[in-house]
């Protein structure tokens, strides 16, 4: 009848290390953020990544002015919050990609 603990699919793709490195590398017009904190992007990133913490209040701000023509990859520490900003930018028409497992998943 009524499946109230069904989720809803996902509107974006969480994709394992090296198939979202493969991808963001292959993909014109793509763009990588880094969605931790201030403090957290300081302390080390990835090269060309830019930082855009989805916590604050300028994320949604951001959202406004970004380009819907490119393909975001989004990576955190462990993948939840930047499944839930890609999640958040997929609702507004956005093509996002998650790096499921964080930035510890990024291939060295």
């Amino acid at each position: 009848m009524f499946n109230i603990f069904k989720s809803a699919p996902k509107n974006y793709e969480d994709l394992d290390g090296t198939t979202f490195r493969t991808k963001y590398q292959n993909t014109p017009k793509a763009e990588l953020l880094d969605v931790r904190t201030a403090g957290e992007f300081a302390g080390g990133s990835i090269k060309g990544a830019k930082n855009l913490d989805v916590t604050s209040a300028q994320f949604q701000q951001a959202l406004k002015t970004m380009d819907k023509d490119k393909e975001y990859f989004l990576f955190c520490r462990s993948g939840n919050r930047s499944g839930s900003a890609c999640n958040m930018m997929a609702e507004q028409g956005f093509k996002a990609h998650n790096l499921a497992g964080g930035i510890g998943a990024w291939p060295r």
